[in-house]
């Protein structure tokens, strides 16, 4: 309009933060907290480029701020001054994809793409589930940047569907932005599950509705293992969810596999996830039942049982409580397994260390009276890797229980 000025263009968003923030940052950190900011030099809005400058006021770190978010900036880059343009995207896009290159053969269609902080894409994490990607944001900043990212997806995997999951807390900023969970932002929307294959398995995935990004695919490398075990034995999988563990023992050899879920949708999955691979043969049979009171109750003995909950403690408070949680698992597990059984016990609570976890396993057994061999401990599956301690959350426990 005549006579209007155009609106200035607002200076970059400048920050500085404490002095242990500097050093975590160094460090190779990625998380800088609200408590953390000393000063800025305006207000920012979700997905702005933060610039973090020491207190000699020289370049620490580039990142997303989130005004909402206890996690104030979200690292991108830290060390010497870089532009953020198209090209740097697709580097670090093209890193990751040629870090899991390796790791797959053909029989392999499902896995980890982005994992988040730890593949330098902070708060965003990619899965692939055959031709259908799924994206999950955790915090709003991403808004702002999804399209240049679909772009960057769409050139690498032409043809591939792109489904939106969105973490709960940011909901509501998604709605204002159009976004909704489960939403399809490329390609024809899934029709019902998606199906990929795991070592040569066939499962099917809930991209849209399911928990995670439609399947636990950090657990591959321990399905793996346990298949290794379970060659002519009775096979307990407790929380089995859809059955990835009962499908792998099954092909291993199991004389029998039970999937043990207290929710009936995920046991249906596991009936479906059989179907889809009929040369599987070993008698399959599900209970629903809390677990617990099924170990409790129950008088049936096996010879492999698996323990895989869902996470015990959401939140540091709940550190000690889900210890204790994890020890009387492992004890009611011991109680229905037979001499020279194996014991697979496996927490995803990044809030129990592993070294607290593998703890209250091993002093189950000792209250349980058996002694036991450890076959082995295990942590974060390649495609899963953790490059920071908060992003290490998976371990598990193999023991050979007389």
């Amino acid at each position: 309009m005549s006579g209007v000025s155009a609106p200035a263009a607002l200076p970059r968003l400048r920050l500085r933060v404490t002095p242990a923030a500097e050093a975590h940052i160094r460090a190779g950190h990625p998380w800088v907290y609200e408590s953390s900011v000393r000063d800025q030099n305006r207000p920012g809005e979700a997905g702005e480029l933060a610039v973090i400058y020491d207190r000699r006021d020289r370049f620490l770190a580039i990142g997303l701020y989130d005004p909402a978010s206890p996690l104030r900036v979200r690292v991108l880059h830290a060390g010497l001054p870089v532009t953020l343009d198209p090209a740097w995207w697709a580097h670090r896009l093209d890193t990751a994809l040629q870090r899991r290159a390796p790791l797959f053969a053909p029989d392999t269609d499902g896995y980890r793409l982005i994992n988040g902080e730890s593949d330098g894409w902070p708060g965003l994490v990619l899965d692939r589930y055959a031709d259908t990607l799924v994206v999950k944001l955790y915090t709003a900043a991403w808004f702002p940047h999804l399209a240049p990212v679909l772009d960057l997806l769409k050139a690498r995997f032409p043809g591939f569907r792109v489904v939106a999951r969105l973490s709960r807390n940011i909901g509501d900023a998604a709605a204002a932005v159009g976004l909704h969970d489960g939403q399809t932002l490329l390609g024809r929307a899934p029709a019902g599950p998606v199906v990929f294959r795991e070592s040569g398995l066939a499962f099917e995935a809930d991209v849209v509705q399911g928990q995670k990004t439609g399947f636990f695919l950090d657990q591959r490398e321990n399905r793996r293992r346990v298949e290794g075990f379970s060659a002519g034995r009775r096979v307990l999988n407790a929380f089995s969810f859809t059955g990835g563990f009962s499908l792998y023992a099954a092909r291993g050899g199991a004389r029998e596999v039970v999937s043990l879920d207290i929710s009936a949708h995920a046991l249906d999955g596991a009936r479906r996830n059989f179907a889809l691979n009929p040369r599987l043969t070993t008698p399959h049979e599900t209970v629903q039942a809390d677990v617990f009171d099924w170990l409790r109750e129950t008088r049936r003995e096996f010879d492999l049982i698996v323990l895989d909950p869902p996470s015990l403690a959401r939140r540091e408070a709940e550190r000690e409580g889900a210890i204790r949680a994890y020890g009387k698992l492992a004890e009611g597990g011991l109680a229905r397994l037979s001499r020279g059984g194996v014991l697979v016990s496996a927490s995803c609570s990044a809030h129990v260390s592993a070294e607290e976890f593998f703890g209250a396993v091993r002093t189950a057994v000792r209250r349980a009276g058996r002694t036991a061999k450890e076959l082995r401990t295990s942590r974060h599956a390649p495609d899963h890797h953790a490059a920071f301690p908060e992003a290490e959350y998976l371990k598990a426990i193999f023991l050979q229980v007389e």
